[in-house]
């Protein structure tokens, strides 16, 4: 987390003073927390494997195009 950010995580029930976080924040970050959730399951993402940063970013874009083209399939 960048140093001074504002923390964006809903707080516990049993916390006295409480943080509102908006509903859209929220549901945006589930959507990147689920995305990283995905990457982390293709080995050569998990374990960073590649040893330049453009090879990982290679990979971390070609990872991440296969869920976006499995939902957005072209009709036949």
């Amino acid at each position: 987390m960048p140093r001074g950010a504002p923390a964006r995580i809903p707080t516990r029930r049993n916390v006295r003073v409480r943080r509102t976080v908006a509903p859209d924040l929220c549901r945006l970050r589930n959507l990147v927390e689920r995305h990283l959730n995905t990457l982390e399951h293709v080995r050569r993402v998990a374990t960073r494997f590649d040893t330049l940063a453009r090879d990982f970013m290679a990979a971390v874009a070609l990872a991440s195009s296969r869920p976006w083209l499995r939902h957005h399939e072209l009709p036949t």
